[in-house]
């Protein structure tokens, strides 16, 4: 019988992730996210850094 070997999965990488981290660092929820993870945020704070990742691509590409 043949023996299968555990599959690795891949983390999935974000190429807007260090641009989301500063945003969150502005805010002043980095030690949050570090602790509890991005689902501990609001819908309120996650849409705030979802709104100024926005404007700052948009920013950068003109």
């Amino acid at each position: 019988m043949k023996e299968s070997k555990p599959k690795v999965k891949l983390k999935r990488v974000d190429p807007l992730e260090p641009l989301k981290m500063e945003i969150a660092a502005e805010l002043g929820l980095l030690n949050q996210i570090h602790s509890d993870g991005w689902h501990s945020l609001t819908a309120k704070e996650a849409g705030k850094i979802g709104g100024l990742m926005t404007q700052r691509k948009r920013k950068d590409s003109i």
